[in-house]
């Protein structure tokens, strides 16, 4: 995969007893969108910590706009983004406060005319001038979005993007991140425990279990490869070891 722009080779992570990432091996290609997925506690949300360099790999590298994270960190991460609901932004602050801080970080030029457009695309008018911790779940979560936007990054790393999100905003937004990534045409690595979400935006899926790789492919030919109606059915096939066993690279193997 000449084109890939995120590049992860023998990957582990180990807290205590336990390993989290185990010898993973994988490629994100630029300009798509790949889903990463597993079951709780499958190594998603480490994996993507890991990108974003909030962990230090207990072994293998990874490679993201050709640099090595460890050695070029502070080139890599000017271009890149993420958004987790369960990553809390200050809570005294209002969202307009937050929005203008993180935006001063990430060296944007006109913080004010930024932050109008993200209020305008996320729909956060009402809400621009409230304290963070006062809104709901739900507001928190387009609050979080319009943050990992604000430099239009280059690659955007979602933990469950549309957690907490109703079906009609839920939609909204998937469209929205639809249309960035085709104006832009960003990498996208989404973890998501929505499956129609996946079949949505996704051109990819990583499968994970117990921190390894067991399976990859489209969404199409996952479908196809285990016979399902639908990427939950799959999901649930690979998560109750029901797997196809199917060659991966790198030694692994599902």
């Amino acid at each position: 995969m000449s084109s890939a722009l995120v590049r992860v080779a023998s990957l582990c992570k180990q807290f205590g007893d336990v390993r989290a990432v185990d010898d993973l091996n994988f490629e994100v290609a630029a300009g798509r969108t790949t889903a990463l997925l597993g079951g709780n506690g499958a190594g998603k949300t480490t994996t993507l910590s890991l990108l974003l360099g909030l962990l230090k790999p207990s072994a293998g590298t990874i490679t993201l706009f050709g640099l090595d994270i460890e050695r070029h960190r502070y080139r890599v991460l000017p271009r890149m983004n993420f958004s987790s609901p369960y990553v809390d932004l200050p809570r005294r602050l209002t969202v307009r406060q937050n929005l203008a801080i993180y935006a001063r970080l990430y060296g944007i030029l006109d913080v004010r005319r930024r932050i109008a457009v993200l209020a305008d695309d996320l729909k956060l008018g009402e809400i621009l001038d409230r304290p963070y911790g006062q809104l709901s779940a739900g507001q928190r979560t387009r609050v979080v979005i319009a943050k990992s936007m604000l430099n239009e990054p280059e690659l955007l790393l979602l933990d469950e993007p549309t957690a907490s999100l109703d079906p009609d905003t839920a939609d909204y937004v998937r469209g929205l991140l639809e249309q960035y990534r085709k104006r832009t045409g960003a990498t996208i690595l989404l973890a998501s425990h929505n499956m129609s979400e996946v079949e949505r935006l996704c051109d990819d899926v990583l499968m994970l279990r117990r921190g390894r790789l067991v399976d990859r492919g489209t969404p199409a030919e996952l479908l196809t490869r285990y016979g399902r109606r639908n990427m939950e059915e799959v999901f649930i096939d690979i998560a109750r070891e029901r797997h196809i066993a199917i060659g991966l690279d790198d030694g692994d193997s599902a």
